[in-house]
């Protein structure tokens, strides 16, 4: 259960995060565009379970596990990016950068698209 809560943190935090580089594809913009906004104010519960569930794979596969996954490391770094303005009282990434797909815009965007393969990867990876 807390496996598929990674992968779904990973998979809606991506979408978020990615928003920027799914604008801009045709077929794709229009849809995405209009629904993935609906979930910015739940984006910090995203980023609260992606942080939790990916600490907790992180110490089991470092205490117990075979190696650390990049599912884990992913599910932080989704955590940190979408709860940036709750951690540390700086504007967002998001509302910074979140808009434009130029410079660290593209960045973002291009890990949040990463995000999303990562945990539909997730999803088919047994544990």
């Amino acid at each position: 259960m807390i496996a598929l809560l990674l992968d779904l943190s990973n998979i809606l935090g991506g979408l978020l995060i990615g928003l920027a580089l799914l604008r801009m594809l045709p077929r794709v913009g229009d849809p995405a565009g209009r629904w993935i906004p609906r979930l910015e104010p739940f984006a910090w519960i995203v980023g609260v379970v992606a942080l939790v569930t990916g600490g907790y794979y992180l110490l089991v596969h470092l205490i117990s596990g075979p190696h650390v996954f990049h599912f884990e490391v992913v599910a932080i770094a989704v955590g940190v990016i979408l709860l940036w303005d709750r951690l540390t009282k700086r504007p967002s990434l998001l509302g910074r950068y979140g808009d434009s797909a130029e410079g660290a815009g593209l960045v973002l965007a291009i890990f949040g698209l990463i995000a999303v393969v990562v945990g539909i990867q997730g999803l088919f990876t047994p544990n």
